[in-house]
């Protein structure tokens, strides 16, 4: 009897070690496979770019954007570009953010990159759902001039927006 005993105290102790919902540190996290790039590689920026989006995260979407950083688009009503600063962009993305249910962006493939890598063109679909029923579908092209900061992380300095939206 004693005996049996012991056995299911032993096994007791070292079961209860064990909990199945508090699992253990997983020593791969940051190995290359992390949700947010460091940004020191050109797909990094794009990476962490749609991560803001996905997650709507004005955070990780700032520290994309130089502090010279300009926007620019044309507004086809008028004719004219349309430019604003780092500031007044994230005011705007911050809003976007705030005010949507969902966004989903892909990006397509690189057109042109310079040798450099300082001036990358890329196709993107946005898909921008306010509502079930009010939906707005973007198709275009962002060209955007890169600069890299002192500790080497490439950041945007100019974008300049070529979408379908008019």
């Amino acid at each position: 009897m004693k005996k049996g005993v012991i056995i299911i105290l032993i096994t007791i102790s070292i079961t209860s070690c064990f909990n199945p919902f508090s699992p253990k540190y997983d020593e791969n996290i940051g190995n290359g496979d992390a949700l947010i790039s460091n940004q020191k590689s050109i797909e990094g920026v794009f990476q962490n770019f749609s991560y803001s989006y996905t997650f709507q995260d004005t955070s990780i979407y700032g520290k994309l954007l130089a502090s010279d950083f300009q926007f620019t688009y044309h507004d086809y009503e008028n004719g004219v570009d349309v430019s604003w600063n780092r500031d007044e962009e994230m005011r705007i993305t911050n809003s976007l953010f705030n005010n949507t249910s969902n966004l989903d962006l892909v990006w397509n493939k690189i057109i042109s990159i310079s040798e450099d890598s300082t001036n990358v063109v890329r196709s993107f679909n946005l898909t921008v759902t306010f509502n079930p029923t009010d939906v707005i579908f973007v198709d275009g092209k962002v060209n955007l001039l890169l600069k890299k900061d002192a500790s080497g992380k490439w950041l945007i300095e100019n974008w300049i927006d070529d979408s379908n939206f008019k």
